[in-house]
């Protein structure tokens, strides 16, 4: 028993047991699986599709605690749905809001990362994580719990970078990131084609409709922010690939660690500066 340990382990790309010599995994091709550069803590896989949705969630209910705790306000417990629970303006910057004026004259390009955990009111994380709720499982299936990683982190990223060039100066949320699985799901639908994946176009495509109809007919809304996460999901989606047509790749596990990582180190900053702001 002992020596089975010793000389086999699962496949990091496949997850198949094999022989921690092997030159090369009978099962999907990866050469020197055992290798330490490819048997690691980091090389590993993110985890199963209700621990990384639940770990973001968590992750988001955090940031919005300590965005409202840092900087409690009497207005915060406004009786309006969409002011309740609503940090402050300078709460949310100290954490990590984004825009021109946190990317461009403060230079705290980490605040594309820490922005899509941050939310203005408890109605905006609510919708926020109904949607992850309803969108998340289908991206998992339908590209792999570690594809769906990088493109939610990167969407977040790619759309905010978009809004800024447009001239947005301050926002936040998860939306951008939620619009690029939104973007991601319409490339895999058209690309599928057939009747499953025309009926994802179709589903998909009506709640990007809503959005953008949400997004126009109430003021705040940061639709280029939206709008540039649904492309930039897209854009992953296309050359990440969907497991109907490639595999889950060795490439892909290091890219989703990397976001991974990335994302930990930018939030626990981002709590530095909170605490910090907090006992100041």
């Amino acid at each position: 028993m002992n020596a089975s340990k010793r000389t086999s382990l699962l496949c990091p790309n496949c997850r198949t047991l094999v022989s921690r010599s092997a030159p090369v995994c009978p099962s999907c091709g990866m050469k020197n699986p055992g290798s330490i550069w490819k048997d690691n803590i980091f090389t590993r896989g993110a985890g199963g599709e209700n621990g990384i949705l639940r770990t973001i969630l968590i992750a988001n209910i955090a940031m919005f605690v300590l965005s409202v705790v840092i900087d409690l306000r009497p207005a915060a417990l406004s009786g309006s749905p969409f002011n309740f629970l609503s940090p402050s303006n300078q709460s949310l910057l100290v954490l990590g809001s984004t825009g021109t004026i946190p990317l461009l004259q403060l230079h705290r390009w980490w605040s594309l990362i820490a922005a899509s955990y941050l939310h203005g009111s408890l109605l905006h994380i609510v919708f926020n994580m109904i949607a992850l709720h309803q969108l998340g499982p289908l991206i998992i299936r339908e590209y792999g719990t570690n594809r769906m990683i990088a493109i939610y982190t990167l969407s977040g990223i790619g759309g905010y970078l978009i809004s800024a060039l447009f001239g947005v100066r301050f926002t936040i949320g998860a939306s951008a990131a939620i619009c690029g699985l939104i973007g991601a799901a319409l490339y895999y639908g058209k690309s599928r084609g057939g009747a499953y994946g025309n009926a994802i176009y179709s589903q998909i495509g009506g709640w990007a409709l809503g959005i953008f109809i949400f997004g126009f007919l109430v003021p705040g809304i940061n639709n280029f922010g939206h709008a540039g996460g649904m492309l930039s999901g897209a854009l992953a989606g296309y050359f990440l690939g969907y497991r109907d047509r490639s595999q889950d790749t060795f490439g892909h596990k290091v890219l989703s660690m990397a976001c991974i990582v990335g994302t930990v180190i930018v939030l626990i900053w981002s709590i530095i500066n909170g605490l910090f702001f907090l006992l100041t």
